[in-house]
Order: structure tokens, then C-alpha cells, then sequence
């Protein structure tokens, strides 16, 4: 009970942003002993910190208002002040890395960034010479984001159709090389569900699908990560299309995401239109000139057959999309919204939400991190500063 206390403060704080301990327990139908011995164990865990708020002053006819007696009323809020956690982002193209708080920013800001070589030994090696340029050496964890078929519990990578060499890597064992401590595996796009969740806890059930070298999604159910027996979920950029004759990475003919990640939007743009650049810009410009043209237009339906296909397999009706599509002229996420309200079974007695968001890894990791690291539902808080 005492654990399940500790965590429903550490929810309700993060809710509200900001609050005393008076408000979380009145919000929590909590003695205030409680929730202050609860605050203090975490204020002493460095989870939380004491923030100052200066007392409302009002001026009365221009007059200067006089400041209130008294000793200002001490706020909680999770702690921002100190790094916490190494987060890490292992791309297909780049790796991303930054030392991040408990009390995670709005938007993804990764300080360092460096090219994803072709191997263990030499991603290992970056690592290491990344660690060495960083004032700050110890962290309560090591949380990284990784695309493919990942089984977090054993912390393996079985199937990286972008990124072959992870699935023979120990990457806990890898990155256990260079920091000390705990590492957690997530996989990337659980993590971009987790981040968008925690930055805006009223969204509590959603299908996110992000666009970029693949095509990828995760689900949330009130709150919480859809649970599945088996560690595949969310692989809908491997749906099959019929007539596309396009090889996937992942071995079979015809997957969905040869023809709306990054890479395979640019090799349809290529074919049609020939003399243009093959990049990124040229195709955001002729969108914007041109519209949705045809070869478009089946892509982004494809894409839709699989999302709607999904929303109607779990009974959600809110779709979160992040990554590539939303960067293109919003035509783009216009024409998919209305293509997957037409597959949508709710769309026939309800609303279905579509809408577009920035990608929040690095919140999810943190998420990640107070769940498995922090906070777990079996152990014990984790009272060390770094």
C-alpha cells in the first residue's frame, strides 16, 4: 500500500505540474502526514524538488502593493534541476543522446548527435568517446530507445529490419561498458507512445503511428502501454499491400512502409517526377504546388487501411501521428485523416480524432525510467544522488 501511495503522488504531482503538499493530499484523500512523509522520502530520493512561489501582489490605484508576512508557501514539482538519466536514441541513421531530469521538457532537445556506424564495436566506441567529453559521469540508469522487434524484459533485440547488427548485440551489455548501473531497453516507438502520454496525461487511450525509416505504432489503454503476450505490437509499416512489388527490409514483398517511410515517399517522387532533386524539400514544394497527386494518394490510402484496420481491431478512436508526414504541406495529414475516417467503423457513429504531434522520445524514456528504475512496483525507491 505504501509503494502504491507513493506512486499515486508521484501521478498527481505530475498532472498538476505544480502543488503543496496540503493539495496533493486533499487531491489524494490522503492524511497530510501521509502525503508529507510521502513527499519528504521523495525529496530526499532527489525524484522531487522545493520550488519557491513568490506571494500574489496587487496594486491599488497605481499604488505599490505592500509583500504579504509570512514565509512563502513551499510548491513541489518533479525535480528539473539535476540530470538523472543517460537517455539514448539508436536511429537507423543517427544516434541521439542527452542527460536528462526527472521532470522531462515538453520537446525532445538531445545534446549530442552522432552518426549510427555499421557496428557494435564502433557504436559501443562512440559511446565511449561521448561519455568522456560529459562533465557529469554516474546516472541513476541508462534508458535507450531502440527500432525492431524488442523484448524488454530480457533486454534483446530479436528483428531490426533497418538495423541488422543489434539483433547479435547485447546492447545492455554494450552500453553497461561505458556507464555503470541499470539498463533499460525500450522499443522506439513504445517510447514515443510513453512520451506523448506523459506529456499530455489526458490522453488516455490512443493509437500513435510514427513515420520515418519505418513505419511503426504503439498503444495506449487508460494510461498504460497495451500489454501483449508475445514482444511484437504496433508493426503496422509491415502490412502487406497489394500490387506493391516494392523488397521490404524486413524480408517479405510489398510492406506499406516501402511506400510511406522516408525513403520509399522519396523513391515514388523520384519515378514520377524525374527531372526534380530527389530530397526531402523538392517533395514538401511539389506538394505544395501540385497537391496530393495519384502516387500519393495510394500511398497515404495504404497507410490508412492499416491504421483504421487497427483502430477497429482494439476499439480505439484517436490517432496520434508523429514523424515524417507531419513535416510535409498539410494537405498531407488533411487527405490521411479523411482516408482513415473512411475506414474507421467508429467514424460511422462517432468521431474519430486524428491528430498530428511532435515526437517526445525523450519524455517516454524518462517515463521509462521512473517506472522501472525510480518508482517500480516491486523494490524500493532508489535514494541516490549523482
Amino acid at each position: 500500500m505504501g509503494r502504491l501511495n507513493k506512486r499515486a503522488l508521484l501521478d498527481r504531482l505530475h498532472r498538476l505540474g505544480t502543488a503543496s503538499r496540503a493539495d496533493l493530499a486533499k487531491s489524494l484523500g490522503m492524511s497530510q502526514p501521509t502525503a508529507g512523509k510521502i513527499a519528504d522520502e521523495l525529496l530526499r530520493a532527489g525524484v522531487l524538488e522545493e520550488a519557491d512561489l513568490a506571494p500574489p501582489r496587487t496594486a491599488v490605484n497605481g499604488a505599490k502593493a505592500a509583500a504579504r508576512l509570512g514565509r512563502p508557501g513551499r510548491m513541489l514539482r518533479l525535480d528539473r534541476s539535476r540530470p538523472r538519466f543517460m537517455a539514448i536514441q539508436l536511429g537507423v541513421t543517427e544516434t541521439r543522446l542527452a542527460a536528462l531530469p526527472v521532470g522531462a521538457d515538453a520537446e525532445d532537445c538531445w545534446s549530442v548527435r552522432l552518426e549510427t556506424p555499421g557496428s557494435a564495436e564502433q557504436w559501443v566506441s562512440e559511446l565511449r568517446r561521448v561519455a568522456g567529453q560529459l562533465p557529469q559521469k554516474k546516472f541513476w540508469g541508462v534508458l535507450v530507445s531502440v527500432p525492431g522487434l524488442v523484448d524488454e524484459q530480457e533486454g534483446k533485440v530479436l528483428f531490426s529490419p533497418n538495423l541488422h547488427w543489434t539483433e547479435k548485440a547485447d546492447l545492455r551489455q554494450l552500453v553497461g561498458r561505458v556507464w555503470k548501473g541499470p539498463v533499460a531497453l525500450v522499443q522506439e516507438e513504445r517510447a514515443l507512445a510513453l512520451g506523448h502520454q506523459y506529456l499530455t496525461p489526458e490522453s488516455d487511450d490512443f493509437l500513435l503511428v510514427d513515420f520515418g525509416d519505418g513505419v511503426g505504432g504503439a498503444v495506449i489503454v487508460a494510461g498504460k502501454l497495451h500489454a501483449n503476450p508475445l514482444p511484437i505490437s504496433g508493426e503496422l509499416g509491415h502490412t502487406p499491400v497489394l500490387g506493391n512489388s516494392r523488397r521490404c527490409g524486413c524480408g517479405a514483398t510489398g510492406c506499406v512502409e516501402t511506400l510511406v517511410s522516408t525513403r520509399g515517399l522519396l523513391e515514388s517522387f523520384a519515378e514520377t517526377h524525374a527531372k526534380s532533386p530527389k530530397s526531402w524539400a523538392a517533395l514538401g514544394a511539389s506538394i505544395a504546388e501540385h497537391g496530393i497527386e495519384p502516387w500519393l494518394a495510394a500511398a497515404l490510402e495504404a497507410a490508412a487501411v492499416a491504421i483504421a484496420g487497427a483502430l477497429n481491431v482494439i476499439g480505439l478512436r484517436h490517432v496520434v501521428i508523429t514523424g515524417s508526414l507531419t513535416q510535409l504541406p498539410p494537405a498531407v495529414m488533411d487527405y490521411l485523416k479523411q482516408a482513415i475516417e473512411r475506414g474507421a467503423m467508429w467514424a460511422r457513429f462517432g468521431r474519430v480524432e486524428v491528430e498530428a504531434a511532435p515526437r517526445r522520445r525523450a519524455a517516454g524514456l524518462v517515463a521509462v525510467g521512473i517506472d522501472r528504475l525510480v518508482l517500480p512496483m516491486t523494490g524500493q525507491i532508489r535514494p541516490q544522488a549523482s
